[in-house]
């Protein structure tokens, strides 16, 4: 099984010599090597460059153990560049595993502790001095947010640019497993998501053992490494809460009060925002902010999270609560993300006159979908079995105030068509296997 993943191959080769640090970021095992080491590589040496100009460190390789300090990386891919005027192409892979190190000869007592910190050589002060030597292009991966992409701002400042990947779409699933009944194969993909080594299996038990490990042997694992937590349960627990709740509005006061409740355990506000945090900075889970569609302004609380893959979050509840709706909504909220969109949740609050006195009542639009170029409204409705049903879709996006393009996305594959509000319905398979759709009211990326 082999997927060209064009919309991330596309921005690395559209990004080639521009001076910057590439930046590939992602959750564990949701294919970054291979996209840089083996598509990206490919698409080199096709272009001509030879193999020796390619130096790739792979620090999560036991083989390359010795590179995993900021000075010893950066001496070691010094000592193999090509210097002959040809481009050096330069892959790290899991770059945030090159700690700092102080150079020799520094004595650390001579200087104030506030001032201890800067006495260290990281790999962002490698990666950088890589960047600035001629014909030399920098590319890294790696698998902690707060590592690579919150501290661009302040580490790379205008020398670095990220590239997010993310578990393979559907329009990827499809292209990977080539399914003769695509009704069927986004029920599966509803159940079994897009982590590239289960999609490539075939056997359900072993797919789903395989999972279910991630979860608990890498990203949870790693959680705890990373953050030396001790309280083993608590995370446990919080990341089955934030699972079994994708696309429900919460908090982490109702977190907890959910923990003490149904789990009896017991912790604060406090541990667990930090802990949610964790959990989005291993790319586990985000957030989707609350807009006030009509007030142009965000909610701080209630927020909603989705799982960035269905099939881990499956997997980590057992594959007991699938229920499709929701699942529907992640996997469109992925899809957004993916290309491109900062996505919101709408909250369009309208007065309802039922008792005879003016009642406010919030009512939600799933996606607010920004873009460069523009701005539409999403919901997404796995069934509209009745008038009533309609109704409690359309009708934020008929109150909306204002004329910015709006969708309903249904199961099914039925193409787009507008009715006589302007709105669009589309099922969801074709939302998802063709941008154009969505390009044609955004305006492409």
């Amino acid at each position: 099984m082999k997927v060209v993943r064009k919309r991330y191959l596309d921005e690395l080769i559209a990004r080639k010599h521009n001076g910057l640090v590439k930046i590939l970021t992602g959750i564990r095992r949701c294919g970054k090597s291979f996209l840089l080491s083996v598509l990206f590589k490919e698409h080199l040496v096709a272009e001509g460059v030879r193999p020796d100009h390619i130096i790739e460190v792979p620090l999560d390789d036991d083989a390359f153990v010795g590179m995993r300090d900021a000075m010893s990386l950066g001496a070691y891919i010094k000592s193999r560049l090509a210097l002959d005027g040809d481009w050096n192409y330069v892959f790290v892979d899991e770059v945030q595993l090159a700690k700092k190190v102080l150079p020799e000869g520094v004595d650390p007592n001579r200087f104030a502790p506030e001032d201890r910190d800067d006495l260290y050589v990281t790999f962002y002060d490698t990666l950088n001095t890589l960047r600035k030597m001629d014909h030399v292009d920098v590319y890294v991966t790696g698998s902690n947010s707060k590592t690579l992409s919150s501290d661009i701002d302040t580490n790379f400042a205008d020398r670095g640019c990220q590239i997010q990947l993310h578990p393979f779409s559907f329009a990827e699933y499809c292209e990977a497993v080539q399914p003769t009944d695509v009704q069927t194969a986004f029920a599966h993909y509803l159940i079994w998501g897009g982590m590239p080594l289960a999609v490539a299996e075939n056997d359900d038990d072993v797919r789903a053992r395989y999972l279910q490990g991630l979860y608990s042997e890498v990203y949870v694992n790693d959680i705890r490494k990373r953050h030396r937590l001790r309280d083993d349960a608590v995370i446990e627990r919080l990341v089955d809460v934030m699972a079994s709740a994708v696309g429900s509005l919460s908090n982490p006061h109702r977190m907890v009060s959910t923990l003490a409740s149904v789990m009896k355990v017991k912790t604060n506000d406090h541990t667990i925002k930090a802990y949610i945090d964790y959990l989005e900075d291993a790319f586990l889970f985000s957030e989707a902010k609350r807009w006030d569609v009509k007030g142009n302004a965000y909610f701080d609380y209630p927020v909603k999270y989705y799982a960035e893959d269905p099939g881990l979050r499956n997997a980590r509840l057992g594959f007991r609560d699938v229920e499709p709706s929701h699942m529907m909504e992640n996997v469109i909220y992925n899809e957004l993300r993916a290309r491109g969109c900062l996505v919101d949740v709408g909250v369009v609050e309208l007065v309802s006159r039922e008792t005879g006195k003016p009642v406010p009542r919030q009512h939600e639009i799933d996606f607010v979908v920004n873009r460069a170029n523009g701005k539409a409204y999403i919901q997404s409705a796995w069934k509209i079995p009745t008038d009533e049903k309609r109704e409690q879709e359309l009708k934020p996006l008929r109150r909306s105030g204002d004329f910015f393009a709006k969708i309903v996305v249904t199961d099914g594959c039925q193409p787009p068509l507008k009715d006589r509000d302007g709105i669009i319905h589309v099922g969801v398979i074709p939302f998802l296997r063709d941008e154009s759709i969505l390009d044609n009211v955004l305006g492409p990326k």
